[in-house]
Parts: C-alpha cells; structure tokens; sequence
C-alpha cells in the first residue's frame, strides 16, 4: 500500500515499501516543506509530480548514477571545452537556471517543476544546499543544472540547454569540480539518453543506500563560488 505523508512529521516508509509499479513510488502527500525536502534526499528518495496532482515521492530500483572517474566526454564536448566559446560559473544565477529548467520543453508543455517546487530550491539555494551551474555566452544564459550538494554526494535534479550541447558542458565541467572537491556519487535518478552518454549508469537501490550510509556526512572539500 502507499504510504501517504502526514505535515507534521518529516519521517518517511523505509525503501523497501517502494511499488514496483509504478517503479519507486514510495509515499504521497506532504508538503515541500524545506526540511522534509532534505530529508526526503537523505533517506534516497525526490519529489516528481506534475502541477495538480499530490506531492509523489519516488526511490527508482535501479537508481541512475554517475561515478566521478566513469564521466564520458566525447570528442564533439572536449572541443567545445577547450574553445572556450563559454563561460562556466557556480551559484550565480540559481533562480534564472530553475526557471528555465522548468520552462515548457519542445517535446513536453507541462512541468514537474513548479512553482511551489521552485520556491523551496531556492530556500534550499539560500542555505547553501542547493546549487547552480551556469553557461554563458557574453551575457546571456545559455544552459545550465541545479542540484543538491550534501557531504560527498550531489543529488541531480534538472538542466536546460538553450545552444548546442550546453547542458553537458555544464555537467561535465559540474562532475570534473566535484571530482576535485572530494565527491564520489552524482545521482541522475532516471536515465536518459542524454545522462547515458555522459556515462551513467544504474545500480541497485540498495547499492545507493550503501553510498547514503556512507557518505552523506563525510566532508568535501567544495568551493561553489570558483
């Protein structure tokens, strides 16, 4: 049975009470508060929901990853990387890069990334927890990702492109710092062709509860504002 969530507790159902269809859904109902959000990571699960439904809360078997020394770069993205044409910053425009991640796709009219959702990433930006790439050609927004960073795993959650290839520009440039900074898991959650082609894979959500155990408290050694 699904579980539904009460607002006066933060506690979630351990994994294991996931269904199997759909796969991962774990629990309902809640609020965004931004408190369960950071438990809700902490505990290996997200929200994904569309605008109108109950809050859905979903911890995929298997769970797509990315290890830091198993990233891909094409040929086509190391040239990019190395022309230059881009500017690559950290955590200086959080709000403009969830916007434009939640803004309609060709392919999709409609959101999980509301405005609701929205707001609390960026109560979770302003508390040094959530956090932003961005590219910029001059002075114009061209791609970015925004995820959580929390000990020595980052929690993926979203990234737009507005120029060829700019959202794997700026993962690869994200995963080469975290890398540096002493990071061992980047969780993508659900694959993609996209996030495939940069190297991801699945494992088992009990291996990605192991990485939680783990390394959710080890320290890193970060520096957003590189």
């Amino acid at each position: 049975m699904l579980t539904w969530l009460q607002r006066d507790t933060f506690d979630f159902p351990p994994l294991s009470k996931a269904l199997r269809n759909p796969n991962g859904l774990l629990a309902a109902g809640g609020d965004l508060n931004p408190d369960r959000l950071i438990q809700a990571y902490r505990h290996g699960c997200f929200p994904w929901f569309q605008d109108g439904q109950p809050i859905l809360w979903w911890s995929p078997d298997p769970r797509t990853v990315l290890l830091p020394d198993e990233l891909h770069v094409s040929r086509s993205l190391a040239k990019l990387m190395r022309q230059g044409r881009y500017r690559v910053s950290f955590d200086e425009a959080f709000s403009e890069v969830i916007r434009a991640c939640a803004a309609p796709r060709s392919y999709a009219n409609e959101t999980w990334i509301t405005q609701d959702m929205q707001e609390a990433y960026i109560t979770l930006h302003k508390r040094g927890i959530a956090h932003s790439v961005e590219v910029w050609q001059d002075d114009t927004l061209v791609g970015g990702l925004y995820g959580l960073a929390m000990g020595q795993l980052f929690f993926g959650e979203s990234m737009f492109s507005r120029a060829d290839n700019t959202s794997k520009l700026a993962f690869a440039t994200l995963v080469q710092h975290l890398k540096q900074w002493g990071f061992v898991l980047i969780d993508c959650q659900m694959p993609t062709e996209h996030l495939l082609s940069l190297g991801a894979r699945t494992i088992s959500r009990t291996e990605f509860a192991r990485y939680l155990e783990h390394h959710l408290d080890q320290p890193n050694q970060a520096d957003w504002v590189a």
